[in-house]
């Protein structure tokens, strides 16, 4: 009998994997196929001047250690059902009966043995965990795009900040030339230049300022794509790929609903709490030791077959557990609960901001930037014929650069709040995510 056991030992066994097993490894196959190809690393696309967009998300969603890390999470999860579902490890056991010499000898196998839908009951709820698992990785793949998305747009608008100030600088140049030409014809004082001298000053301290508020974009960039203090800079694509804009909240929110990464990894915890209240209600169920043991020094053979079994009496205990696992799913409904009405106001805000950007850009682009503009020229003329006091036509140069940078500002915080409408709300991951589904961008926005 114990070389019997010790072959089976040796040759392993392998339990019946249960149902929600089976769909929690489907979709881990399918992440891994995706993410780590053939249990290697995906191999990571070329960071080169010509760099796109979607060249820099897809090199952050594979790069970014965030990511990997919510990765083997969910693997390890998913490993765990397996664990749970398993019956514990039997024991070989050896017995004898000493006098002058070994007068019995009995080597036996014992094991334990759970009710046996304890063990499915363990398996859904690691299951379950599982899947919250694999929504924070979702999770994570989605806020590393947004933190790509976030400075490479702010980026790009800072070139444009930049390219305003820098012509507002120059036109302020020839205002003093203006000035200077007047003041030597002694139409206009010195007073004229000193205060076009003045307001370069300034556009020049604003200028610098804004150059040097590169260095921290260009680091947030860095540390989205995961690259380490060591490594250069990456290239930061010239041209702004923006969003498509044909925003329908409506079915943006009624898909954000069904998809959106936190809801669903809460929706998960409260699964794993339902099981949680059904292993305390098995707790009393009796579980079992089975055993059996043979005396090697018998004849003929003599068997000894044992059982035991446990006695769930202390009823406060069971009571306890029930208790606490429904105040677990009390506590995860009301956490979903608070999620969902967060959500709301995240959308609500968010959407709002898309709204008064594109309400605001259309007004200046439509309206005060040509007017400004027009402004200014009438307030150029007018000064050199002697209409006009300096005051009022750096009034018109300032009015004409603080709509230009408004105009700027609309379009990021347009870029921005789609960006956070279509990542982090409606849960939409850009093309190529290791994640299940994407490249099905949710209807009413597109997305890079």
């Amino acid at each position: 009998m114990a070389a019997a056991a010790a072959t089976l030992i040796a040759a392993g066994c392998s339990g019946v994997p249960t149902q929600s097993e089976r769909q929690a490894r489907g979709k881990l196959q399918t992440v891994t196929q995706a993410y780590q190809p053939g249990d290697h690393r995906a191999p990571l696309p070329a960071l080169s001047t010509n760099a796109t967009l979607a060249t820099l998300l897809t090199y952050a969603m594979f790069n970014q250690p965030r990511v990997e890390a919510a990765y083997y999470d969910y693997a390890a999860a998913v490993e765990r059902v397996t664990v749970e579902r398993s019956l514990p490890d039997p024991r070989l056991t050896l017995e004898m009966d000493i006098q002058s010499v070994v007068t019995v000898v009995m080597p036996g196998l014992m094991t334990e043995v759970p009710w046996i839908k304890k063990l499915r009951l363990r398996a859904d709820r690691v299951s379950a965990e599982s899947e919250a698992k694999y929504h924070v990785f979702e999770s994570a793949v989605l806020q590393t795009a947004y933190d790509v998305k976030r400075p490479y747009f702010q980026l790009h608008f800072l070139s444009e900040r930049l390219r305003i100030s820098r012509e507002m600088l120059a036109l302020l140049g020839e205002l003093e030339q203006s000035a200077r030409a007047l003041t030597e014809a002694s139409k206009v004082t010195l007073q004229d230049v000193l205060r076009a001298q003045i307001e370069q000053d300034r556009l020049k301290t604003a200028i610098a300022n804004l150059e040097d508020s590169r260095k921290p974009l260009l680091a947030q960039l860095k540390a989205a794509l995961g690259l380490r203090a060591d490594q250069p800079d990456p290239p930061v694509p010239a041209a702004l790929e923006s969003t498509p804009l044909d925003l329908d909240p409506e079915k943006v929110y009624a898909a954000a609903l069904s998809r959106n990464p936190r809801l669903k990894a809460l929706e998960a915890e409260v699964r794993q709490t339902e099981a949680d209240i059904q292993l305390a209600l098995q707790s009393r169920r009796p579980d079992f030791n089975i055993g059996i043991e043979a005396d090697a020094k018998a004849s003929p053979l003599m068997y000894r077959p044992s059982l035991s079994v446990t006695l769930p009496i202390w009823r406060d205990k069971l009571a306890a557990e029930a208790a606490s696992a429904r105040a677990g799913k009390q506590a995860a409904a009301a956490r979903l609960s608070a999620e969902q009405i967060q959500f709301v106001a995240d959308f609500a805000a968010k959407a709002f901001t898309y709204r008064e950007a594109t309400r605001n850009l259309k007004l200046l682009t439509e309206s005060l930037l040509s007017k400004a503009r027009l402004s200014l020229d009438v307030a150029r003329a007018g000064y050199t014929a002697g209409r006009v006091d300096f005051i009022n036509l750096l009034d018109a140069e300032r009015t004409l650069l603080d709509f230009e940078l408004a105009a700027a500002d609309a379009r990021l915080q347009r870029e921005l709040a789609l960006a956070e409408l279509s990542l982090l709300i409606a849960g939409t991951p850009p093309s190529g995510a290791p994640v299940p589904g994407n490249g099905q961008p949710v209807k009413g926005l597109h997305e890079n």
